[in-house]
């Protein structure tokens, strides 16, 4: 058991890798590479309880260099990141203007938004634009704050409009990515004006 923290939900997430950490590389190359392949051709959410068991056995398997080992044969869909050198999973974030398309696997840049192909680029470049004027909000320095007449209200509209904007590129946006990449994965949460993947709700 790892040592309690601060952060009892870091906590938590540990104890759930505890399971993974007593993977042997072979088994964890081919845990990671089946469920990769289940995955295939889906957008998943990132608070999906799949994609939580994935993230934390790929973090074990990036800090023992699993895929530069080569011990399976990864699902011929997915080709290398050139970040990292594992399957490349891209996740779309709100951040995704700045961000581009991040490594699922070490959360950096894997695909700069320019490399996205037109004219889809283009959507997500204004979707992206529009989405960071509403999560600055949360970020308001005091000036700013003083320019309203209630900041906390606006906060809270803040809020609705990133919950109704997220809806609208799971539905319409991110699902066009799969031309592109065999799987899709979305940040479907924003920290910072405290939306949660329960606030968006995808079906009718």
């Amino acid at each position: 058991m790892l040592n309690p923290s601060d952060n009892p939900s870091e906590d938590l997430w540990n104890e759930y890798a505890e399971i993974f950490h007593t993977f042997d590389d072979l088994t964890l190359a081919r845990w990671l590479c089946q469920t990769l392949g289940q995955l295939e051709g889906r957008v998943w959410r990132m608070s999906h309880p799949l994609m939580g068991a994935y993230r934390l056995a790929g973090s074990i398997a990036q800090k023992r260099g699993i895929w530069h080992q080569r011990l399976v044969d990864t699902p011929s869909a997915y080709t290398e990141a050139t970040c990292c050198g594992a399957p490349l999973l891209v996740l779309f974030t709100p951040l995704i203007e700045k961000e581009g398309l991040v490594c699922h696997h070490c959360g950096e840049t894997t695909v700069p938004i320019e490399d996205i192909p037109k004219p889809l680029q283009t959507q997500i470049r204004s979707w992206g634009k529009k989405y960071q004027l509403i999560h600055d909000v949360a970020h308001w320095d005091v000036e700013e704050q003083d320019q309203v007449d209630d900041y906390e209200d606006a906060l809270e509209e803040a809020a609705k409009e990133a919950e109704r904007s997220l809806v609208s590129a799971a539905r319409n946006i991110i699902p066009r990515l799969l031309e592109f990449y065999p799987t899709v994965v979305w940040k479907d949460h924003d920290e910072c004006l405290e939306v949660r993947p329960e606030d968006l709700a995808l079906k009718k």
